[in-house]
């Protein structure tokens, strides 16, 4: 990872005016978005708010019709592919898990590892004392060090997230995006993950999308709220809840301060 601590206020991500269209549905509307580098920012809204959309924009997954994005050193990454944006330091992980089940925990570390997969390359290697440290490191970073030989397949379904985690973890971005991790999570296994993701921060920036707002509030320190593709409004959690223009988008009408729960949807 390039981030060292001096960056800590400074833009590692802007994004200006993004808009994104499929046929005549506008999924994103003019939607502006920064990050500080190792900031641990959340994005919430409903379903349909253009959350996953917006992910999928920035590791090049989905085009835009018009908007721009800059990274790092104000580095123009607009409408990249895929590969070229993971190689400028952003990582995505979805929401199901992408493993490789028959392989062990430290087989698939060991396959994700930031490297050189030309076939001569690969035909040539020796594993280094260097990625070994790196790989067991990582094991310990999941909280599955115990499980390195074990086959992906057996491990429980948070394990296979945080397994996930670690194998983007391991290609050293700079940004890790996360859509949903603690989805269909223990209650164990969801304190597990915020704890992970605060760990995290201190190598990268994370961006969650969310929808479990109690994980949210313990453990955002921006959100940005989504509604019609479009940004409500963000700030610390605090702000967001006392939001009257947020309410009254979820509740259809001002003064309620229950209306977080009713962002689970």
């Amino acid at each position: 990872m390039s981030q060292v601590k001096q960056q800590v206020n400074e833009t590692i991500l802007q994004c200006k005016d993004i808009t994104v269209a499929f046929g005549g549905f506008v999924a994103i509307n003019n939607f502006s978005f920064s990050l500080k580098y190792n900031e641990l920012h959340f994005i919430i809204g409903p379903n349909g708010a253009g959350k996953t959309t917006f992910l999928d924009v920035l590791c090049g997954k989905t085009k835009m019709v018009k908007g721009d994005i800059r990274f790092k050193n104000d580095e123009k990454i607009t409408n990249l592919k895929e590969y070229e944006i993971v190689r400028k330091g952003i990582g995505r992980k979805f929401q199901a898990p992408s493993i490789f089940p028959n392989l062990t925990v430290l087989e698939n570390l060991e396959l994700a590892m930031k490297q050189d997969k030309r076939l001569l390359a690969i035909l040539r290697a020796k594993k280094k004392e260097q990625e070994e440290k790196k790989i067991y490191e990582m094991l310990e970073l999941i909280g599955l060090t115990k499980e390195e030989d074990v086959e992906a397949k057996s491990l429980s379904h948070g394990q296979k997230q945080w397994l996930e985690i670690g194998m983007v973890m391991m290609q050293e971005p700079d940004l890790l995006l996360l859509d949903e991790p603690i989805a269909g999570m223990t209650e164990e296994e969801e304190h597990k993950t915020g704890e992970l993701l605060l760990k995290l921060k201190e190598k990268c920036t994370v961006v969650v999308v969310e929808h479990d707002m109690d994980f949210v509030r313990q453990y955002a320190e921006k959100v940005t709220v989504m509604h019609g593709g479009q940004l409500l409004c963000d700030g610390k959690m605090e702000q967001v809840q006392r939001n009257e223009r947020v309410m009254e988008v979820y509740l259809g009408r001002k003064g309620d301060e229950k209306y977080a729960t009713a962002t689970t949807g």
